[in-house]
């Protein structure tokens, strides 16, 4: 068992600055106070903030590097800059070296998938990683991946994000068989992508190890929590994340302005302030803050670049139970589990004893 959670944080990555990290950073070992901290950035900018949070100071280092990857910069370019010389890199670099067991970043998202996979590399067996996203529903929380980090996506692939969803949802939520679905235009099976329905036949034959086959899912399904997992390519994952998430926010809206519309809401608002504070809290897409990548040889959180302080530590918070949950173990328990070369004749999946 690990003794001490060592979060790896790029400080500087994100649209606020590096204060948002350190506060919420400071926000998540008040929950978690067997974590400890390395902050990558500019070590005069970064300490004389470490100095305001007292309780944060003597559990964290600084790690000095000057490079910060700007929010706009193409994947090619911020790797031919920051490798080995960013706030970004040194994070993940961390992790590789064994000093940190998770690292986290609220920075350009597709270069530090880039930076990730040049630096921790892709796990064996594995095609192409993947983004999931904790999601909300109305039956619990559920594993929504890939929500951006491939566009497209084969059939092998999709079999992959399905392995990769379902450690994450065994780490996540102790189930030893998650329920997987196929994000579809219908549950019909003659419906969809040729790549899609492939998949389905190849779960379907491989249903019982490690996982449970529901079949096609459609989008209402992601609101219902239908299944523990649900898997699709990153175009379509993307688009439905962002959509989610704006329609969080406008509900919210919508009821901020009823409530206040006129004295008898505003009174009725008042007697129902419990339940309606209740309510925003599960609606807050801060507590959900953190997408994590899987397919890697190390755990990496991707934070949104946007958030605040709360969301920051809903992101660290995520970074400590997945490594406090050994999710690497559990990916290559997974791919143990999964008969894939008995089904496609693909022997990618076979791997030794060890985890991957």
């Amino acid at each position: 068992m690990i003794e001490t959670i060592r979060i790896s944080v790029d400080a500087m990555g994100g649209d606020n600055g590096p204060r948002v990290a350190l506060h919420g950073a400071m926000l998540a070992l008040k929950e978690h106070s067997d974590a400890s901290f390395v902050f990558h950035g500019p070590t005069a900018t970064l300490t004389p903030l470490l100095d305001e949070f007292p309780d944060l100071k003597p559990v964290s280092i600084i790690r000095d590097c000057d490079v910060v990857i700007a929010m706009d910069e193409k994947p090619s370019q911020a790797l031919r800059k920051g490798k080995g010389t960013s706030s970004m890199w040194n994070a993940l670099q961390s992790v590789k070296d064994d000093e940190a067991d998770v690292a986290v970043s609220g920075g350009n998202t597709g270069a530090l998938m880039a930076m990730a996979t040049f630096c921790l590399r892709p796990i064996e067996g594995i095609s192409r990683p993947a983004i999931a996203a904790i999601w909300p529903t109305m039956r619990s929380n559920i594993v929504v991946l890939d929500v951006g980090a491939t566009i497209g996506g084969d059939a092998q692939q999709l079999v992959d994000f399905s392995i990769l969803g379902t450690a994450l949802a065994r780490a996540l939520f102790a189930r030893d068989k998650p329920s997987v679905g196929l994000l579809n235009i219908g549950t019909e099976e003659v419906k969809g992508l040729d790549s899609i329905k492939d998949a389905g036949k190849i779960l379907a034959a491989a249903s019982g190890s490690g996982f449970t086959y529901h079949g096609f899912v459609e989008g209402d399904d992601l609101g219902k929590g239908t299944v523990d997992v649900i898997v699709t390519e990153g175009f379509t994952g993307n688009i439905a994340l962002k959509t989610a998430e704006g329609t969080a926010r406008q509900v919210g809206a919508y009821l901020r302005n009823a409530l206040s519309a006129n004295l008898m809401s505003k009174l009725g608002a008042l007697l129902a302030s419990s339940a309606l504070s209740a309510l925003r809290q599960r609606m807050d897409p801060r507590t959900v803050n953190g997408g994590v990548f899987l397919g890697l040889n190390g755990i990496v959180i991707k934070s949104h670049g946007g958030t605040d302080e709360i969301g920051y530590k809903s992101a660290v918070n995520l970074a400590y139970e997945m490594a406090r949950s050994r999710l690497i173990d559990k990916i290559g328990e997974g791919m143990r589990q999964f008969p894939i070369s008995a089904v496609t004749g693909n022997t990618s999946h076979q791997t030794e004893d060890k985890p991957a």
